[in-house]
């Protein structure tokens, strides 16, 4: 049976710098929870002391109702999988991934089943009975992540494990994975920078940012509704645009003018702020050629094809510059004038210290 796992107020200070700031958090069991955040945020240190690699500061660590902070990681009873695969030398795939369930004094047909069922899973059984140290280091990797879940331990710990691959591979892996953690209730914390590893497998994100969690939640939610201007910018290819604006007060109602808007829009909800920044995702900026209502007119900058068939237009507006990704039908040269709508379902308002504000625009 897999364990939630409870970290409260869990700190790790190096010297000066905090690398985990009293984090508080539940990972629910059986569930997927990518740790997610640019180089430098904490999540690989606060994936090792989970692992209990690393010692922390201050505060605790549960595994279900067990206190496990100041337990060692073969105590805990986890798997782990880091960047470069572990490798035996002179053992072949089934033998590697066997290695564990002899060490647990598994019984040879529980032995077979629990490696043969692995192998099947992550696609690995035409190379079972190949040395592990000859493989290419995608299927060295996969067998990694074998050797960590045929040992069915509670809870596995990813340190970005297809960070250190090609990129053919990179896809092959997120596919095995995927495959995987349907199949196994097992709790998994999957440290990672990248984003699209994050939204495919991942059940729920923990966004970081500076040692803290800063947004948790499904992949879907937090990318179209970050709680920040940082979680705007990280998610998405490219992410969100974003527009300073001077609130304008002249009467009751707070309104923001152009350059992005048609017409004085208003604003519901908004207290003492009166520098706000526009935020738009740019697959949420509708292109035309021509006027159309609540559209301001723009000058295409440049204009590229993205993943998906898809343009990415760089645009100006005024003195503001903006990116729309709109269908690969819509191509427009440099140069060209185009008429192009923030559609306000889709516009975000933040702080200027980054927060979003829970706000509504109307024309």
């Amino acid at each position: 049976m897999a364990s939630e796992i409870r970290l409260e107020k869990l700190r790790r200070e190096f010297g000066p710098t905090i690398a985990v700031d009293d984090i508080s958090i539940t990972f629910p069991s059986s569930s997927v929870t990518c740790l997610l955040g640019p180089s430098g945020c904490g999540k690989t240190t606060l994936m090792r002391m989970i692992a209990g690699l690393q010692e922390p500061t201050s505060g605790e660590i549960y595994f279900g109702d067990q206190n496990v902070t100041d337990l060692t990681p073969s105590q805990r009873n986890i798997g782990m999988v880091f960047q470069y695969p572990v490798v035996y030398r002179g053992t072949t795939v089934f033998s590697s991934v066997e290695l564990p369930l002899r060490q647990q004094r598994i019984s040879a047909k529980e032995r077979k089943q629990r490696v043969t069922e692995t192998l099947e899973s992550l696609d690995l059984m035409d190379v079972a009975y190949e040395p592990v140290a000859e493989l290419n280091n995608a299927t060295r990797q996969k067998a990694a992540v074998a050797r960590a879940v045929a040992r069915q331990p509670q809870i596995i710990l990813f340190d970005e494990p297809i960070t250190n691959v090609d990129v053919s591979a990179k896809v092959q892996l997120k596919r095995a994975l995927k495959g995987l953690v349907k199949q196994h209730a097992q709790t998994i914390i999957y440290v990672t920078h990248d984003q699209t590893e994050a939204m495919t497998l991942a059940d729920e994100i923990a966004l970081m940012q500076s040692g803290k969690i800063i947004q948790r939640g499904r992949p879907r939610d937090i990318y179209n509704d970050p709680n920040s201007r940082f979680g705007g910018w990280f998610l998405g290819n490219p992410g969100m645009n974003f527009v300073d604006y001077t609130v304008n007060r002249d009467g009751e109602q707070p309104m923001l003018n152009d350059p992005l808007f048609a017409q004085p829009t208003r604003i519901s909800g908004l207290n003492g702020d009166s520098n706000v920044v526009v935020g738009i995702r740019p697959e949420r900026v509708t292109v035309y050629e021509e006027p159309m209502p609540n559209s301001v007119e723009g000058t295409v900058l440049r204009s590229s094809v993205v993943v998906g068939g898809q343009h990415l237009m760089t645009i100006q507006i005024g003195d503001v510059v903006i990116k729309a990704k709109v269908p690969y039908t819509q191509n427009y040269e440099p140069g060209t004038t185009v008429y192009v709508e923030c559609p306000l379902d889709y516009v975000s308002l933040f702080a200027a210290d980054g927060h979003r504000l829970e706000t509504e625009l109307a024309y």
